[in-house]
């Protein structure tokens, strides 16, 4: 124990003082902006869980129902220090936590809940900060600008936040504004977590959660672009024109810059909020068909992926002009775009996990990555049991009893998807966090698991796969034969669709006649 100690000593002290070298060594890094008080937190925490779980399980028996019981409480100790870490130092930190917070069926219960809150405690930047972000940018003072502009958020978030402002010409507007730290201390952040998690990793070899840190330091630099996102906002508004369900906002070039960006205003109830649609009488099983649909595409037919829908990201709505129930997708900062090769990988797994062809799921699983832990990345991939997988996971609807264990799993599994998450394609990271995120949604609907969600996955899977083999096809007769072959499967899958919804309304049907002749008084 003693050996331990030194050892997690020695660790911190040199975490201690390799960050001190890189940064006063990097003329991009400011030591002043870091802080002490910074770093210490950071590093005290880390030590601290650290030897909570080297000293409270170490003598009690791998496996046994005493060591769980004291891991749940580990675990749930260390999240709530984590979570205690973020809010203190804030920006990368809140971030990286959001992240892990979202990623439900991949790590255990106890940090995904804890770490949850992080989305509604992000930090504010005060109206002076506010004003001083646009004065750099725009050139100009917010009264000049503005009519008028909210001095209290809409919303704030990890990097930015959001106030309603009138221009000058009468137009509404949503001003984004980036907090004015953030784009000085996310490098330093970034390093501090890097030089901590291979510090953790000497002293818990399992500890496999570098890619973590290389998803933040590849993705954090987009999404301080607020130009970046401007653009994201543009191209995914055209990719997805079809769909008359779904609005992005339209951005005002002429007053955006990388830190400042503006928007048409759109109003709208958050996507988790049934409350919200039963007084607007918004259908939530056409809300989650619509999503179901637009995810489906931008995934498996333009590989160009909106990855962060969480409830605050995605609004719902009545249009004023038709009365029909409208999504609006914000904040599109974070998109991954997939290579053909994923993409098409991709499909063909997702194919065979819906229609339960488990030598396919093998196959396509060791192609993305998986290898031997298929089974593993499977259940990560659909958030069901291996069982429920072989059984079809269209089959029937997920239970709570299979919740629960899919949960332990994940605690009990967790050296086991970290080796995993580090063998997956970089890709795959960010469309794991996006399943988790729209999962949330559909538990918080009541929509999980239908079939229809599937079925529109499906039907994406055919089409983009059909768009390959036609493109590689060398003659018109190879061509027609591929387009023939995919009318005939979405005409299956339509008339499957069929067959669901007549059974779905012979069973109403049937427990309508129960209940009336249970209970006649009331028919």
């Amino acid at each position: 124990m003693a050996r331990r100690a030194l050892k997690l000593a020695s660790w911190t002290s040199a975490a201690l003082a390799a960050s001190g070298f890189c940064l006063y060594s990097n003329k991009y890094l400011d030591p002043s902006d870091f802080g002490a008080v910074r770093v210490g937190r950071a590093v005290a925490t880390t030590a601290v869980i650290s030897y909570d779980y080297l000293t409270s399980l170490r003598s009690v028996p791998y496996g046994s129902e005493e060591y769980l019981r004291l891991r749940s409480k580990v675990h749930l100790r260390s999240a709530r220090r984590l979570c205690e870490l973020c809010c203190a130092n804030r920006g990368t930190f809140i971030k990286v936590g959001q992240h892990l917070g979202a990623l439900d069926y991949l790590l255990p219960e106890e940090y995904t809940s804890t770490l949850k809150v992080l989305h509604s405690q992000a930090p504010q930047s005060s109206i002076q900060e506010v004003r001083q972000v646009i004065r750099e940018d725009l050139g100009q003072e917010i009264q000049d600008l503005f009519v008028s502009f909210d001095d209290t958020p809409l919303g704030a978030a990890s990097l930015a936040q959001v106030h309603k402002a009138v221009l000058r010409d009468g137009r509404t507007v949503a001003v984004k504004v980036q907090h004015p730290k953030v784009q000085a201390q996310s490098s330093k952040d970034i390093l501090l977590m890097e030089v901590l998690v291979l510090a953790v990793k000497q002293l818990f070899p399992e500890f496999e959660f570098m890619w973590l840190v290389d998803e933040a330091k590849k993705n954090l630099p987009l999404e301080l672009d607020f130009l970046n996102e401007g653009r994201n906002a543009e191209k995914v508004a055209q990719m997805l024109k079809h769909f008359d369900f779904l609005k992005v906002p339209r951005i005002y070039w002429e007053l955006s810059t990388k830190r400042v960006l503006l928007m048409e205003f759109v109003d709208g109830g958050q996507v988790n909020d049934r409350d919200y649609m039963e007084r607007n009488k918004i259908d939530v099983n056409e809300i989650s068909r619509h999503l179901g649909k637009m995810y489906s595409e931008m995934i498996f037919v333009n590989g160009f992926v909106h990855c962060d829908p969480h409830p605050g990201n995605v609004l719902v709505r009545k249009r004023p002009d038709t009365g029909k129930a409208e999504i609006i997708l914000l904040d599109h900062g974070l998109y991954q775009v997939l290579t053909d090769d994923f993409r098409l990988d991709y499909c063909h797994l997702w194919q065979s996990l819906i229609w339960t062809d488990m030598k396919k799921v093998k196959k396509y699983s060791q192609r993305l990555g998986a290898g031997e832990l298929y089974p593993l990345f499977a259940c990560m991939l659909t958030a069901r049991s291996w069982d429920s997988v072989n059984r079809g996971i269209g089959q029937a609807p997920v239970t709570a009893t299979e919740d629960a264990e899919i949960r332990d799993n994940a605690a009990s599994y967790l050296p086991q998807i970290s080796q995993l998450l580090n063998h997956v394609p970089r890709q795959m990271l960010l469309i794991f966090k996006t399943n988790d995120l729209l999962r949330g949604i559909e538990v918080a609907l009541g929509t999980r698991a239908r079939a229809s969600s599937f079925l529109s996955m499906s039907r994406c899977c055919i089409r983009a796969l059909a768009a390959h083999k036609k493109k590689n096809a060398c003659s018109f007769f190879r061509r027609t034969q591929i387009s023939f072959r995919e009318a005939f499967n979405l005409w299956q899958i339509n008339l499957h669709e069929l067959i669901l919804r007549v059974k779905e309304l012979r069973l109403a049907s049937w427990v309508l006649a129960l209940l009336c002749r249970l209970l006649p008084t009331l028919y």
